[in-house]
C-alpha cells in the first residue's frame, strides 16, 4: 500500500489527490494544508471580503467529499522541513512518505518597504488575510493599496463595496502591465476611477505613514497619501521553504520534468511553486494541468505536460477581462482592434498567426482566438473580420 503526501491543498495538490485516488483505490493519502479551510476558489476571496459569498460559498470542496474519498486533510498543519522519505511539520510530528508532492503555491511578496510591519497593513493572499482585513475595514473609512495588479484591483474593489474610499499606489506608470497594453490600461482605469478609485501611477512608495499603526503611505518626493490600513499587493513568489530544506533543484521555482518529477526520487511538484522549462506560470489552469499530471505519474503513469498557454479571463471590479500571450505593449506588431464605449478588444499577429490577444469589456471569441493561437493556425484571411461581432469561428482548424 503506497503511503502519499500532498503539502498544499490549492488546485493542484487538490486535482493531483483526485487522479491519485482515480487510479489506487487502496494508498493512504494524506494532504497538510496551512489553510485553516478546506481547498476554496482563491479568486473568490474578494467576493467573500465584500459579504457577497458565505464561507461555505467560498468552499469549492466541502469536508464530506475528503472523507468520501477516504483522504486525510490535515488542515492548519504546515510543513517546515524535510529529508529523503520523510517530512517535519511545525508541530515537530515526522511524517514518512512513499511518494510525495510540493504543490506549496506561492506566498505574498512584501516588498523593502519601511514600516511594511506596523499594525494596519495586509497582504491578500490567504482566507486568513480576508479575515484580517475585513476586521481593520470596519473601522476604517479609506485604504491605500501599493499594488495595481489582479488581486490589489479587486481588494479594492471589495472594500469599495464596503464603503471604503480606495487609492492605488501603482509602480509602473499603467494598470496590470502584463494584461494590458498602454490603451487598454487607459480604458481600464478611466472606468476604474468611474466607479470612485484613485490612482497614483508611475509612483514609488517611500514608508508607511503613522508612528504604531498605519496612517496612509509616503511617497518618494514626499507627497503623503492618507488611510486607515493599507493593503501590500505587490506580486507573489514561490513558497521554496520545502524545496529548500530537502534540497531540490530550484531557481525561480522548483524545477520539474515533463513528468512533474523534481530533481529527487518519488518528490513531485506542481502549481505555482514550480518552474517548467524556465517558466513559473501562477495561473490556475497550469497549476490544475500540472496536478493533474503529478497525480497520475504518482500512481506509476507516464503522463507528459506539455505546457500551458499563459492566458487568463477574470473580472477585474466586474469588468471583463481576457488576456493571453504577447499583448505587444510597444506596439511594434501587426494587429488588429475593436474599440467601442468601454469595449477595447486586440488581436496580435505574427507572420499570419495569432500570437496573443487583449479583450476588455467583452471577452466573446477569446476561448476561440486562443484555441487558434494554440494551434498555430494561419489566420491570413481573416485577420481583419475575428474581431467582428458575431464572428464564427466555426471550421477554422489548426495546422
Amino acid at each position: 500500500m503506497t503511503n502519499y503526501v500532498i503539502v498544499g491543498n490549492g488546485v493542484a495538490g487538490t486535482t493531483a489527490a483526485e487522479q491519485i485516488r482515480k487510479r489506487d483505490k487502496e494508498g493512504v493519502i494524506t494532504i497538510f494544508s496551512d489553510e485553516e479551510i478546506p481547498f476554496y476558489w482563491r479568486i473568490r476571496l474578494n467576493e467573500y471580503l465584500a459579504g457577497e459569498i458565505t464561507r461555505e460559498g467560498l468552499m469549492a470542496k466541502k469536508e464530506g467529499w475528503y472523507k468520501d474519498n477516504l483522504i486525510d486533510l490535515r488542515l492548519a498543519s504546515p510543513v517546515k522541513g524535510g529529508e529523503a522519505k520523510s517530512l517535519f511539520t511545525a508541530g515537530n510530528e515526522k511524517v514518512p512518505f512513499d511518494k510525495l508532492l510540493i504543490a506549496a503555491g506561492s506566498r505574498a511578496f512584501v516588498p523593502p518597504v519601511k514600516g511594511a510591519d506596523k499594525k494596519g497593513v495586509f497582504t491578500l493572499r490567504s482566507f486568513r488575510d480576508v479575515k484580517a482585513i475585513s476586521e481593520a475595514a470596519a473601522r476604517s473609512p479609506e485604504a491605500v493599496l501599493i499594488g495595481g495588479g489582479l488581486l490589489g484591483l479587486e481588494a479594492g474593489n471589495a472594500l469599495r463595496k464596503l464603503g471604503l474610499k480606495v487609492k492605488v499606489v501603482e509602480f509602473f506608470p499603467r494598470l496590470l502591465p502584463r494584461q494590458l497594453d498602454v490603451e487598454g490600461a487607459k480604458r481600464l482605469q478611466v472606468l476604474l476611477e468611474g466607479m470612485g478609485f484613485s490612482f497614483r501611477l508611475g509612483a514609488k512608495t517611500s514608508h508607511i505613514a503613522g508612528a504604531q499603526k498605519a496612517e496612509g503611505v509616503v511617497l518618494e518626493g514626499g507627497e503623503e497619501i492618507s488611510g486607515g490600513m493599507v493593503i501590500i499587493s505587490a506580486g507573489v513568489r514561490p513558497d521554496l521553504e520545502l524545496a529548500g530544506s530537502l534540497g531540490l533543484e530550484k531557481d525561480k521555482g522548483v524545477k520539474v520534468d515533463e513528468y512533474m518529477k523534481t530533481s529527487m526520487e518519488d518528490v513531485f511538484a506542481a502549481g505555482d511553486v514550480v518552474e517548467f522549462k524556465g517558466m513559473t506560470y501562477g495561473i490556475w489552469p497550469a497549476a490544475m494541468e500540472q496536478g493533474r499530471v503529478a497525480g497520475i505519474n504518482m500512481t506509476g503513469g507516464s503522463e507528459v505536460y506539455k505546457g500551458t498557454t499563459m492566458a487568463n479571463t477574470l473580472k477585474v471590479a466586474g469588468i471583463d477581462l481576457a488576456s493571453a500571450g504577447d499583448i505587444d505593449a510597444e506596439g511594434k506588431r501587426e494587429t488588429t482592434l475593436y474599440v467601442g464605449e468601454g469595449l477595447y478588444k486586440k488581436v496580435v499577429f505574427d507572420q499570419g498567426r495569432i500570437i496573443g490577444c487583449i479583450m476588455l469589456g467583452d471577452t466573446d471569441g477569446f476561448n476561440s482566438v486562443t484555441r487558434l493561437m494554440s494551434q498555430k493556425t494561419d489566420v491570413s484571411n481573416i485577420k481583419e473580420k475575428i474581431l467582428s461581432k458575431g464572428f464564427d469561428f466555426a471550421g477554422i482548424s489548426g495546422k
